[in-house]
């Protein structure tokens, strides 16, 4: 059986419905109570928030109301995402810190514990390191007084790419920031996943789990927006993953960000079961210290 002490966290896309990065709307076709509920019954501890879906819920329900229903239904791990352009300057910086201070004041209010966040998200060419951690660090110290963690995405459609890149962007600069390491991820970089081993355990704030066939689908992005797959039903060998992330001491909540054109066509009961239940299996020979 898988240790007692594993709690999901369904990220937005898993159970946002009919939308995807990029889409033209970005709201769930779900309310927000109807996901939460749904969450609640499949198993789920944890729900991840997108700004635009956010905004949408707290403008029709109250930030009072909203909070509630976390609570009422056993949902006591959030994240909020998704900033990118934080290391830059101009007009993008501004609008980034714009978004920054809305995602943290409402993580704050509703005791999300992380922003997620990427660097040189489409960007070409290795990261301008020095530069990336004075701006990691201005937003670690931002986040700080809400209680947040500043978690960097390395994707393979980034310029921080790679275990390496993001460590060299994240170590030693504050507390509070650190790294999202994901299982897509991992592997369409082209890592193995004993380079997990690498991360200072300090660093491993948040892990997504997820899984995918060997082929891309067209570019990385189109793949990764459309074409992931449950756990256990592609050719990831998630439980590895899983392992190599115990072994390095993580103990934390473990999101699943399924981001699939398959299971976006679900009905919300449906999904949130189906992903519950085949995360949830991956963990069953899981080693876990005494």
């Amino acid at each position: 059986m898988p240790d007692k002490s594993v709690e999901l966290l369904a990220a937005y896309w898993t159970l946002a419905g009919d939308t995807y990065p990029g889409a033209p709307c970005e709201i769930s076709s779900f309310s927000l109570q109807s996901r939460a509920e749904a969450a609640a019954r499949a198993g789920w501890r944890g729900m991840g928030l997108l700004h635009a879906d956010l905004e949408h819920s707290i403008a029709k329900l109250g930030l009072c109301t909203v909070r509630n229903i976390f609570r009422d239904n056993g949902i006591k791990h959030l994240e909020v995402e998704f900033l990118t352009d934080w290391h830059l300057d101009g007009p993008l910086r501004v609008a980034s810190d714009k978004l920054r201070d809305d995602l943290l004041e409402i993580a704050g209010e509703l005791g999300a514990s992380s922003l997620k966040v990427a660097g040189g998200l489409f960007e070409d060419g290795p990261p301008d390191v020095p530069r990336m951690r004075e701006a990691f660090a201005t937003l670690c110290d931002r986040a700080q007084p809400y209680g947040v963690n500043v978690v960097i995405e390395f994707l393979p459609f980034s310029s921080v790419n790679t275990i390496d890149r993001a460590i060299a962007v994240t170590d030693g600069v504050r507390p509070n920031g650190g790294l999202l390491v994901d299982t897509w991820h991992v592997a369409r970089g082209g890592m193995s996943f004993d380079e997990i081993a690498k991360i200072p355990l300090q660093l491993i704030k948040s892990i997504e789990l997820d899984d995918a066939s060997h082929t891309i689908v067209e570019s990385l992005f189109n793949d990764s927006t459309h074409h992931r797959k449950l756990c256990g039903e592609g050719d990831l060998n998630v439980p590895e993953f899983i392992q190599q992330v115990v072994n390095a001491g993580y103990r934390g909540p473990w999101g699943v960000e399924l981001i699939s054109a398959d299971l976006r066509k679900l009905p919300l009961e449906v999904a949130a079961k189906r992903a519950f239940d085949t995360t949830l299996a991956q963990f069953e020979n899981i080693k876990f210290p005494a």
